[in-house]
């Protein structure tokens, strides 16, 4: 039997998505219009509560047309244009570069996440500090900010309690799997956010690229056992002698376009760095090898 090339098989080439839809009484979400080979149609902005004044969860990357289709999806999903506060998952782009688009037009809302000094300047404003455990409070829903560090050291993710789902920003995606950056990311900690959120026993994910995913318990699995093969994979082409990251990339991820090694080698540089850590690989020279 062939051994697997990859667990996860899907991908976000190809996904599309409305430019707005109501997933449930309390969530619905508005789309970015940002799309690209990772964040696939674009960001999930979703508006959160019942009434007439829910909160925002992201922002997506400040594309121009988005605060129009923000209007837009706001009446008619909600019957409303006011919005009660801004949330944010992690300072990358396509999460936060919204903020300066929607506070000229909704007012100086409120905007809460945890911080990454440095990084959250592209807000433009103060930003209220949430974190782990932290609660925040919609028309009707109620969000816990759950402390989910590895694609990046300020990510949250929300457990939302009336659904028992989960807002994984970028640490769980629709469609495809993330990347761990190789200069602010951490596969460990990335690793142990993954399994704190299967602790949660969720029963959905609403994530902030690619479609809802129903079958919650069984994707975060999923995404568990890709990293594990990847590693895996890893450590059987060290274990033929010292590789440098781009022969490895060539090697392993076989079934990816080469337009999409470079994001593929930030995910193995990421691996090699974990290992490091643990004395199961070295690096000399841009070259990696294995110790044991």
């Amino acid at each position: 039997m062939e051994k697997p090339i990859r667990v996860v098989k899907d991908s976000m080439i190809g996904v599309k998505l409305p430019d707005y839809s109501r997933h449930s009484a309390i969530v619905a979400s508005v789309l970015g219009k940002n799309p690209g080979p990772f964040t696939g149609p674009g960001t999930n902005t979703y508006l959160v509560g019942r009434g007439r004044r829910p909160l925002i969860l992201d922002t997506g990357a400040g594309v121009a047309v988005y605060p129009e289709l923000l209007a837009r999806g706001l009446a008619e999903l909600c019957g409303s244009q006011e919005l009660d506060k801004i949330v944010v998952t992690h300072a990358h782009g396509d999460h936060l570069g919204g903020v300066r688009q929607i506070r000229p037009r909704f007012g100086e809302l409120e905007i809460l996440k945890m911080p990454w000094p440095g990084h959250d300047d592209a807000a433009g404003a103060p930003i209220t500090a949430l974190a782990d455990g932290d609660r925040v409070e919609a028309d009707g829903a109620t969000l816990r900010a759950v402390f989910t560090p590895g694609h990046a050291p300020d990510h949250l993710c929300y457990y939302l309690e009336q659904e028992r789902a989960i807002f994984t920003g970028d640490v769980i995606l629709g469609a495809g799997t993330t990347v761990i950056p190789d200069d602010t990311g951490d596969l460990g900690q990335y690793m142990n956010s993954l399994r704190r959120l299967l602790q949660l026993d969720p029963e959905l994910i609403y994530p902030a690229h690619g479609p809802v995913i129903r079958n919650a318990r069984e994707k975060i699995r999923e995404y568990i056992a890709h990293r594990e093969l990847r590693e895996q994979q890893v450590l059987e082409v060290l274990r033929e002698g010292p590789h440098q990251v781009m022969a490895m990339v060539k090697r392993i991820y076989i079934d990816v376009p080469a337009f999409l090694h470079n994001a593929a080698a930030s995910s193995v540089r990421s691996h090699l760095r974990k290992l490091h850590k643990e004395g199961v690989v070295v690096e000399e020279e841009d070259n990696y090898w294995r110790l044991s």
